[in-house]
């Protein structure tokens, strides 16, 4: 029997706010059982944020610089293979639960087709069996038939039940957690998964949270104290980060409340320390929400003997700065943004349950992964790499020692960064280079950032123009250029036209 394969993505989960990877206060107990069943990678790493070019990079196998969806919205070129077409070129039909945020390439469709009006399109290939995008119409529909009250703006349901919605006060939405949008993606999988029977199925449950709006239900919202949480990794004051790199200083004068807490104005640095700690606490506890669900997915695997025949790969597009270096969201080099969780449980790999892999891995890898579970090629243009080999027990001959990520912060309607930088459309942008000693972040039209991971692991400390480091600058950068030329897009590149026909590979 053909194996299921379940890809659970979560949106916007940091890599370090698991309980397997030893977080002091983040309770992932379904999670944790997963990795205990499973294999978890502790240093995997996205490709870009935010959402678009993030899950572009995931399901295409490919770094931004060659899909080019630079932000939400950017067009995914249609000539791209994904695991889409990958999985129903191996004879299943790959269905969504949720979204994938991939706008349509405008060169395929007429200019009247309604799909060119939004950037969370759906994937080509996949069959979206239910879709939950931000607007959450589907999921406002299903509370009020469960008798919710739900606002006549839907999105005020996430106001809090109790008072204003700014400064949080960590009062929960207005829904309860078993009905929560993860609670209502949960159901739709089981569901369909019931409806397969025993035909085997290749599903993508694509989760919103833990993705602002930051309020959480009851018993969620109470779960973290504030007072009690983790210190913040950040320069002692705003100013001081501010003056640390420009990209900052216009991050801190452009970025909205809004953006993170529904009902609130103004920009985000102005919150105080009480504000801060409460969105954290707040992320946490829909960190914990969504885990509860996971756990319920996997329960009803187990009930219904699915889950020894399921691949189920775990992980999120990016991650979240939490108030971290005085920011939330996810954006630039820091690695509170980029990175996340992945594990992964194979039926067939109980050698290895529950050990955890400490090389670097990347997103692009996960699709020629699955894909080598199924006993596919990756395709030559990926730019991913199996990480089939951990999951037999070995160290893969190419295993990565080092990381890289991309961030293009061009504001292609508005202009504003580009006007606000001097630079033009396709300046706005960096790439970072990432080991374990030192991240070099390369700009094209700003001053570079160094950081001595091991004397400052919180990258306060900014070495670029430190004439004692300039030579490791020197060596990063030149590694930086030796990626990028080893990954140009390489459709074509492995074949050449002969007398004797074509010769080589894709």
């Amino acid at each position: 029997m053909a194996m299921n394969v379940l890809l659970i993505t979560a949106d916007q989960w940091r890599g370090d706010c698991l309980g397997a990877v030893g977080h002091p206060l983040v309770q992932t107990p379904a999670i944790d059982a997963l990795a205990a069943d499973g294999l978890l990678f502790r240093r995997h790493f996205g490709q870009a944020v935010p959402c678009a070019p993030a899950r572009a990079s995931l399901l295409t196998g490919l770094y931004q610089m060659n899909h080019r969806v630079c932000r939400n919205g950017t067009p995914l070129d249609a000539r791209h293979d994904n695991i889409a077409f990958a999985a129903r070129r191996l004879g299943y039909e790959p269905v969504l639960f949720g979204y994938t945020d991939s706008s349509i390439d405008p060169r395929s469709c007429d200019a009247n087709d309604p799909r060119l009006r939004t950037y969370e399109g759906v994937l080509p290939g996949f069959t979206q069996r239910q879709p939950l995008d931000e607007a959450s119409a589907p999921w406002l529909s299903w509370l009020r038939r469960k008798g919710v009250a739900v606002p006549e703006e839907g999105l005020d349901i996430y106001l809090p039940s109790e008072g204003p919605a700014d400064p949080p006060s960590g009062a929960p939405g207005g829904y309860p957690a078993e009905l929560s949008e993860a609670a209502f993606l949960s159901e739709r999988f089981m569901d369909y998964s019931d409806e397969m029977g025993t035909a085997p199925w290749f599903a993508h449950v694509s989760f919103l949270r833990p993705h602002p709006p930051f309020i959480a239900p009851e018993p969620y919202n109470r779960m973290y104290d504030p007072a009690s949480l983790d210190d913040f990794v950040r320069a002692p004051s705003l100013e001081e980060e501010s003056a640390s790199h420009p990209l900052l200083a216009y991050i801190f004068e452009t970025q909205g409340k809004s953006s993170f807490v529904h009902g609130a104005e103004g920009l985000a640095r102005d919150w105080d320390e009480a504000a801060r700690r409460q969105i954290r606490a707040s992320y946490y506890g829909l960190i914990s929400e969504v885990d509860a669900q996971i756990g319920r997915i996997v329960a009803h695997l187990k009930a219904r003997g699915l889950y020894d025949n399921t691949l189920i790969v775990l992980t999120t597009d990016h991650g979240e700065m939490a108030g971290d270096h005085h920011l939330f969201g996810k954006l630039g080099y820091f690695d509170q943004a980029n990175h996340i969780p992945l594990i992964i449980r194979h039926p067939d790999a109980a050698d290895v349950a529950g050990q955890q892999v400490a090389a670097f891995s990347e997103a692009v890898d996960v699709t020629p992964t699955i894909l080598d579970c199924l006993g596919a090629k990756a395709p030559r243009a990926m730019d991913g790499r199996s990480l089939k080999p951990y999951l037999e027990g070995r160290d893969p001959e190419d295993a990565r020692d080092e990381v890289h990520w991309e961030f293009d912060f061009r504001e292609v309607v508005t202009g504003t960064a580009q006007e606000a930088f001097g630079l033009a459309l396709d300046d706005c942008s960096l790439s970072v280079i990432r080991d374990a000693a030192f991240k070099y972040v390369h700009f094209a039209g700003l001053p570079p950032l160094l950081f001595d991971l091991a004397a400052d692991p919180g990258e306060l400390n900014n070495l670029a123009e430190d004439p004692a480091h300039l030579s490791t600058r020197l060596r990063y950068a030149e590694k930086l250029l030796t990626w990028r030329a080893r990954h140009l897009d390489r459709t074509l590149t492995g074949l050449e036209l002969t007398p004797d026909g074509v010769r080589g590979s894709f």
